[in-house]
């Protein structure tokens, strides 16, 4: 949580982003996720996909959690 007035420790040791590595390897799943199923779905999302897509997401960022990958 950032405290009103002080910079964020992320820009502090130089990281523009502001994400720690494992929050940069979370958001690089979740777009490269979100990429394949707009490909998947031609580049539109229905209401009715989005269990699935998150369901999808959920596994890209488990896979980050545990460092696993599945086929």
């Amino acid at each position: 949580m950032k405290r009103q007035g002080h910079m964020d420790d992320a820009y502090v040791v130089g990281d523009p982003d502001g994400l720690s590595p494992l929050q940069r390897k979370i958001r690089d799943a979740v777009a490269r996720e979100l990429h394949a199923q707009f490909a998947l779905r031609a580049d539109r999302l229905d209401l009715a996909d989005l269990p699935e897509v998150a369901y999808q997401i959920t596994r890209r960022v488990d896979e980050v959690l545990t460092g696993t990958t599945t086929g």
